[in-house]
């Protein structure tokens, strides 16, 4: 069996400066995620589990180590190239949902296509599309603070997903949501992923992880033991 992996991490370290004070956040860490996979990254609060998403998504660059992005070194990337990259073959979705609060449910959806060049009136309808898709079809011209928190993070996931990304990431998507909102984001994951769509998300919380193929624990900068889900 040919296993694809998407993303191959050597030796990653990242550090902070603060004058003199030095912080090594992230400590040689290896890693491998497979195409297709659902990875929940954890640990305590100051683990890296955030600062790893942000290098192997390029939001940040690494101190140093290789980063393999299905076949592309992307720390050799020129910051276009990087910028054309995030664009457009990977998603994010954000704990504060990060919308645009001027534009409507499809307005932000479109954005990140219109941003790649892809017309106009295909863009509205991938959004329209999805926005169906995900149960929220009454919902196209409503601004943020027309929607609940729940709608708002399902918007910020459809937007991620609707160019079809290589990598949806994550970063603790529930944080601001009640349980009843946060099950309906992770069940709108999984019907996702269940799609194909490879996805590493960041989550404090062990219940949230019951979808996931793998649980990566984080502590004090190193990766300490890789959970296979069965």
């Amino acid at each position: 069996m040919n296993i694809n992996i998407i993303i191959k991490i050597k030796d990653l370290v990242k550090t902070y400066f603060n004058g003199e004070i030095e912080t090594k956040v992230l400590k040689k860490l290896q890693l491998d995620i497979k195409d297709g996979e659902f990875v929940a990254i954890m640990g305590k609060s100051g683990a890296g589990k955030s600062t790893l998403m942000y290098q192997i998504s390029l939001l940040d660059k690494p101190t140093s180590g290789e980063i393999i992005f299905d076949g592309i070194d992307i720390l050799k990337l020129s910051e276009f190239e990087r910028t054309q990259f995030r664009l457009s073959e990977l998603g994010y979705v954000f704990q504060d949902y990060a919308l645009i609060p001027e534009l409507s449910s499809e307005e932000n959806i479109m954005l990140p296509m219109l941003m790649q060049g892809i017309d106009e009136k295909i863009a509205r309808e991938k959004a329209r599309n999805i926005l169906n898709e995900i149960g929220m079809d009454d919902k196209y011209t409503n601004r943020p603070n027309q929607l609940s928190g729940g709608e708002q993070q399902r918007v910020s996931i459809a937007r991620a997903v609707a160019h079809n990304p290589k990598v949806l990431f994550a970063d603790e998507p529930t944080a601001n949501l009640d349980t009843v909102s946060s099950m309906a984001v992770l069940d709108l994951l999984k019907q996702f992923h269940k799609k194909g769509q490879t996805i590493v998300m960041v989550t404090h919380e062990p219940e949230y992880t019951a979808n996931c193929d793998r649980i990566i624990y984080l502590e004090d900068g190193h990766i300490v033991d890789y959970n296979y889900k069965i």
